[in-house]
């Protein structure tokens, strides 16, 4: 669409997969509304099986608990789409980001004549492999062994900083063709750099560069990355735990699990983020917001929502496409009740043989 900023490509990539799903975190919050509405029932028939494990009371304890989903017409999975959706869409998106020119012809002809020069010069691989030891380069993803292809090549210079472009026009055997990689190097940088980073880069790394040369804007600049894509969990979180809340005081087992994870994930985030390349970053830092803002207009609209008549809709809604699939609410009920059945019946037997 005419945008050469690989940086503002990802975030228009971003605003895109977050409006097209849209309507998932709509349905995910709703289930999350309702699950605070059936949780004291739920925790009602945990604590009527507590510390009953036999396969008679957990049979049980499972058709009360798929009766409560029957009454509030819910799937016990109503939840975990959007994380099924979202888990590939990411670890697409990283292996793009590592190899844009793997994916994307118009980059990947930036380097067309770079490549053309330097394999065409003997023992180029031996010396691109030199060059990445001497350079501690660790997001080049290249063999260390062996011949490299063209494509190989791409992905190194890919790879390389402002800097470290300038170290490959003053290897002696690419003197020679020093103005043809400035030039490339010269047509690369607007493309990857955003706000004064490399987007292949990882932020690690980017402090080390700006550690050894004395540069504390590029530090501050990395390091932020991390502490927003922390930031911008936490809230996101934090609005949808608003939407979620129970209003009964006592927090169920799977309140407190979400909770710790609500802790834990937000801090893996910024972990992953200090190894990961920029570009995931900018990634996870805009999906937050814009699921905030999202958040933040979905929570007005629940807070206005008449539980009952939602109730009834969804049961409706729910009733209706069983009918389809010809199930019915009776036929799951007595279809939990015979599995309890045939598993007393043999206990009876037992006992009148004795």
């Amino acid at each position: 669409i005419g945008v050469h900023n690989l940086g503002l490509c990802i975030i228009i990539f971003t605003l895109v997969i977050y409006a097209f799903m849209t309507p998932l975190q709509i349905k995910q919050q709703k289930f999350a509304k309702m699950n605070a509405v059936m949780a004291p029932e739920l925790q009602n028939i945990q604590k009527k099986y507590r510390g009953k494990k036999d396969q008679n009371s957990q049979l049980k304890m499972q058709e009360e608990t798929m009766g409560v989903y029957e009454k509030y017409g819910v799937s016990p999975t109503g939840s975990c789409l959007q994380m099924l959706i979202q888990m590939p869409i990411f670890f697409a998106l990283y292996q793009v980001i590592i190899k844009i020119p793997g994916y994307i012809g118009g980059i990947k002809d930036v380097f067309a004549s770079a490549v053309s020069h330097i394999t065409d010069v003997s023992g180029y691989s031996d010396i691109i492999f030199q060059f990445v030891q001497d350079n501690a380069i660790k997001n080049s993803y290249i063999p260390m062994s062996g011949k490299l292809s063209s494509d190989h090549v791409v992905d190194f210079l890919y790879s390389l900083s402002p800097a470290q472009w300038d170290k490959l026009a003053d290897v002696d055997k690419f003197q020679g063709f020093a103005d043809v990689l400035n030039q490339t190097a010269d047509k690369l940088h607007p493309m990857q750099n955003f706000l004064g980073l490399n987007i292949a880069d990882n932020p690690w790394a980017l402090i080390q560069s700006g550690w050894s040369t004395q540069h504390y804007l590029l530090i501050l600049a990395a390091v932020l990355i991390p502490v927003l894509a922390w930031g911008t969990q936490v809230l996101n979180m934090k609005l949808v735990q608003t939407a979620s809340n129970t209003s009964n005081g006592t927090p169920s087992q799977m309140e407190a699990t979400m909770k710790t994870m609500n802790m834990f994930m937000p801090l893996m985030t910024a972990f992953i983020c200090f190894t990961f390349p920029v570009g995931i970053g900018i990634y996870w830092i805009i999906g937050a917001v814009i699921r905030s803002v999202q958040q933040i207009i979905i929570n007005r609209h629940l807070n206005n929502m008449d539980m009952d008549d939602f109730i009834k809709k969804n049961k409706a809604k729910m009733d209706k496409k069983k009918a389809k699939l010809g199930v019915t609410s009776q036929n799951i009920s007595q279809q939990a009740k015979m599995n309890v059945r045939n598993i007393e019946e043999p206990k009876r037997a037992t006992i009148a043989d004795k």
